[in-house]
């Protein structure tokens, strides 16, 4: 979640949502994500709403957000229930941020009690917290497991001090498999989040991440390159000259090294930058948002969607506490989205998935580059025989340059 919102119309005071989100609504999945905005240490590459205990002014404390939080939980119920979108269950919850698990796992445990109370949840639903490795215990994650919690995603990054250090993360490569083995013994499914391209960051560093992670035998791997955005300490120390910068054949080979060795451990890609053991252990929160189904977003600088309605909270904690305490949407601002740009944006977010896209989505110019994506080794050829674009290993090196040719003038 970006730290700088995006422009749109005011949202209004009330958070009611136009007609369009109630329409079809009783077909679509309903999933919720929590921000939470806290960390130990903002690590040099993130550009996420987050916020240490330093940088939070008066009115926003770690020890009252989970009630304010949870407020927000009963806002959303009315505000949806008024706005005419009936009552669905919680297909999937995550708790992202920022660090979650520097709250109490109780607080955690707090605001999924409320969601479960407003709402409701399915059986067999997705309950997912991101997790520093520092930030848990045994005892935590039991609590966890017991409040409803089904599956943990823990930044690993790297097995490597020395792009640990780079990355200002604050864990040691030993204190991994510690946590992952106190995850399985509380019964929760494993995720691991990696990051590639770290300056300084040799092929043979990322092999050796790649390994060690694997080692653990996770349910599910995430794989990102590294980006620099302007603003964080790492993109000034590049400015500077004290790292090297970013080099995209760099991150291409270490692309394809992770497809193939996390193939070969048994996981499947189901989209570009992630991979599950099997396609039920796929992460079905984020196949959510890349499928363009409903979800809330609770805290500040947390994004929604229903029914191509779009809208983001306040960013800084203290504003956002502020205006749920004197009963008002926290929501800054809002978009509505037309049949053209959500199409737009399925083409955009489906061509990244395994699954494929629908070649009757594109527009007759972007059906006719099909054959040209096929002669260029990008997407696969059976597949779009049947009917879908999916991309090859050569198309998710350069999914974005494939979205440019099949997307209209």
């Amino acid at each position: 979640m970006p730290s700088v919102l995006p422009l749109g119309d005011p949202a209004p005071s009330d958070g009611l949502l136009p007609a369009q989100a109630a329409d079809g609504a009783a077909v679509r999945a309903f999933g919720l994500y929590v921000h939470i905005p806290f960390c130990a240490v903002r690590c040099g590459y993130c550009d996420f709403n987050t916020y240490t205990a330093t940088e939070l002014g008066g009115g926003a404390s770690q020890d009252a957000y989970a009630r304010t939080a949870v407020s927000e939980v009963a806002l959303a119920a009315t505000v949806l229930a008024r706005s005419g979108v009936p009552d669905r269950k919680l297909g999937t919850v995550f708790f992202g941020g920022g660090t979650p698990t520097l709250l109490p796992a109780d607080d955690l445990a707090m605001i999924l009690r409320a969601a479960i109370g407003q709402w409701g949840i399915e059986d067999g639903a997705e309950v997912t917290t991101e997790a520093n490795p520092d930030s848990v215990t045994r005892e935590s994650l039991a609590v966890l497991k017991d409040a409803g919690f089904t599956r943990v995603s823990f930044g690993m990054q790297s097995a490597v001090p020395h792009v640990l250090k780079v990355l200002d993360r604050t864990h040691t490569p030993s204190r991994v498999p510690q946590v992952v083995q106190w995850a399985r013994e509380a019964g929760l499914a494993v995720s691991l989040d990696l990051i590639y391209g770290t300056p300084g960051e040799s092929l043979a560093d990322w092999r050796h991440s790649l390994e060690t992670a694997l080692s653990y035998q996770p349910d599910h791997i995430s794989a990102y390159a590294l980006i620099v955005e302007e603003g964080t300490k790492l993109a000034a120390q590049m400015r500077r000259g004290e790292v090297p910068g970013i080099d995209d054949d760099d991150h291409a080979d270490k692309y394809e090294l992770a497809d193939e060795l996390i193939t070969e451990a048994g996981l499947g890609w189901y989209e570009v930058s992630n991979w599950a053991r099997t396609p039920e252990q796929a992460c079905r929160h984020n196949l959510a948002y890349w499928r363009g189904d409903d979800w809330w977003g609770i805290g500040p600088g947390a994004h929604s969607h229903v029914g191509g309605v779009r809208w983001w909270n306040v960013k800084h904690p203290s504003a956002y506490a502020n205006r749920l305490s004197q009963g008002l949407s926290p929501a800054a601002g809002r978009e509505t989205l037309d049949a053209e740009t959500r199409t737009l944006e399925r083409v955009m977010l489906e061509a990244r998935l395994q699954s494929g896209l629908e070649v009757s989505t594109l527009s007759p110019g972007g059906r006719h580059e099909v054959a040209g994506l096929i002669a260029d080794g990008l997407v696969d050829p059976p597949a779009a025989f049947r009917g879908r674009l999916v991309l090859t290993l050569k198309g998710r090196l350069l999914a974005d340059a494939v979205v440019r040719r099949i997307l209209p003038d």
